[in-house]
């Protein structure tokens, strides 16, 4: 069995009929994250990836700006927690002091937590400015985006249960896929696998999701300054409103052969 996977017995129910059976579903375990053997935070994810998660974590919570911030990072042995579910990072020495605080300070909860309105929108772009960097994809290549996407989740396909994040070129080319538990880990993961092949800022790809498109969605797209968020689900109202004041071009309902368009550039 594959580790995002599990095998587990049920009994299967009709109006007339129950029976034993077992069903594959996906697999959810903690994930510590310690920058120099210290706690900073815990994700509930499916194994796999795990340094493209941490790595992706760090740099879109703003503790890190590049690989180069990164001396090391590895799962780490540890008698409290037998089965690998640890990372441990090094941080490079000219990590601002600030930063290294901020992850002293534990504050790596969640990217939507402590969101309240358009204030909170306005002291991220003082720390992430808006977008330079910016264009419209073709409606063509939006539209044969989620297929492919569907296509290449094989975990999806075994459990039903997995979001999916995947980084297309701007012709419409899968670069790399991931899935995960948690939308947003699925989309630390991605950003995190450009990060350690050291190709980070993202402002060459369209980033599609298998599910809604949040605020934590489009703010860690920015903080990789990727130019076009899609999802295939809806945009919330504060997605919505950082893609604007960031000219994040966001794509919701990207499905059955339509989809709306928010933000960007005209």
């Amino acid at each position: 069995m594959s580790p995002t996977s599990r095998s587990v017995a049920i009994r299967r129910f009709t109006a007339e009929t129950a029976t034993e059976a077992t069903d594959i579903v996906a697999a959810e375990e903690p994930l510590e994250i310690r920058i120099d053997g210290r706690a900073v935070a815990i994700t509930m994810r499916t194994p796999g990836d795990d340094l493209e998660l941490a790595a992706g974590f760090l740099y879109t919570e703003g503790v890190i700006d590049g690989p180069d911030d990164l001396t090391a990072m590895a799962h780490i042995d540890d008698p409290s927690n037998p089965k690998g579910n640890t990372v441990d990072t090094v941080l490079a020495s000219g990590v601002p002091a600030a930063r290294r605080s901020a992850a002293d300070r534990a504050l790596f909860t969640s990217s939507s937590c402590g969101v309240c309105g358009k204030e909170s929108i306005d002291r991220l772009l003082v720390k992430c400015p808006p977008l330079t960097r910016t264009w419209s994809p073709d409606p063509e290549v939006l539209l044969s985006l989620p297929e492919q996407l569907r296509a290449a989740q094989s975990v999806f396909e075994q459990t039903g249960g997995l979001h999916a994040a995947a980084l297309f070129t701007p012709d419409g080319d899968l670069e790399v896929l991931r899935e995960d538990i948690g939308r947003h880990n699925a989309v630390d993961k991605v950003i995190g696998w450009r990060l350690r092949a050291d190709r980070a800022p993202i402002d060459d790809r369209i980033l599609l999701v298998s599910g809604r498109a949040g605020f934590e969605i489009v703010q860690k797209a920015l903080v990789a300054r990727i130019p076009v968020v899609a999802a295939v689900g809806a945009p919330s109202s504060m997605a919505v409103q950082l893609a604007e004041d960031s000219l994040v071009t966001l794509v919701g309902f990207l499905r059955d052969g339509r989809y709306n368009q928010y933000g960007g550039t005209d």
